[in-house]
């Protein structure tokens, strides 16, 4: 599971210049409040859209109704590049943790760019194919690693993107998030998400801080090898 996107990340940056400049100068602008949906699964793939400011998460829900957050994704990332290329319904719903504003690419746009420049279509290819080998990688933490080695590994890729040291050993983590949300990032229940958390906090590895989680041992909450 990826916590910043990187994948996503990388589709613009891939592209040529002036490609870039030619999707953007017909991008229309978006906006959206804090806990707004931007699409839900099963809505109309009719473009993508790239993060100015804002935070979003990514996640899927099962046919139970348990929600797994697969990514949460900050500004300079795309979202909603699959429909670029298939432009069959959304497969995961994106809502807006933060007060969010994007810019959204029309699929229509996409494809007058491609015609003139297929290369375009290569390097999506190439955020798709890194996008695939992320969920196979998910996939396998999900089947082999511990439940406590899920919640770490899900502690730690916030700590990687979000983390901001306030002291000697210490990292707060600069996003709110409830433990339902951690649960939801390491695939396993609230329930055990939460018994591990408050282990943690009971022995000071970890710390909240107006609703901040603070990790104050980051060795404590290492996943194990996967």
């Amino acid at each position: 599971m990826s916590q910043d996107g990187p994948r996503s990340a990388e589709l613009l940056a891939s592209l040529p210049g002036e490609v870039t400049q030619r999707l953007m100068a017909r991008a229309a602008q978006v906006r959206r409040a804090a806990g707004q949906t931007l699409f839900m699964g099963g809505d109309a793939g009719d473009g993508c859209y790239v993060i100015d400011e804002g935070l979003l998460k990514v996640e899927l829900a099962s046919e139970s109704g348990a929600q797994r957050i697969l990514a949460i994704l900050r500004p300079g990332a795309v979202v909603g590049e699959l429909s670029l290329v298939d432009g069959k319904p959304r497969s995961a719903t994106v809502t807006a943790l933060r007060e969010s504003r994007l810019r959204f690419i029309s699929r229509a746009t996409f494809d007058e760019v491609v015609a003139r420049d297929p290369e375009l279509l290569r390097a999506v290819a190439a955020v798709l194919a890194g996008r695939l080998r992320d969920t196979n990688q998910a996939l396998a933490t999900s089947n082999f690693m511990p439940v406590k080695g899920r919640v770490a590994l899900a502690m730690s890729a916030l700590m990687e993107s979000f983390g901001q040291p306030v002291g000697p050993g210490r990292t707060l983590i600069k996003v709110k998030l409830a433990q339902g949300d951690i649960a939801a990032m390491a695939g396993v229940s609230r329930e055990t998400a939460s018994r591990i958390l408050n282990e943690w906090l009971r022995a000071g590895d970890i710390s909240r801080l107006a609703g901040y989680y603070c990790i104050e041992r980051a060795a404590a909450i290492e996943a194990p090898p996967g």
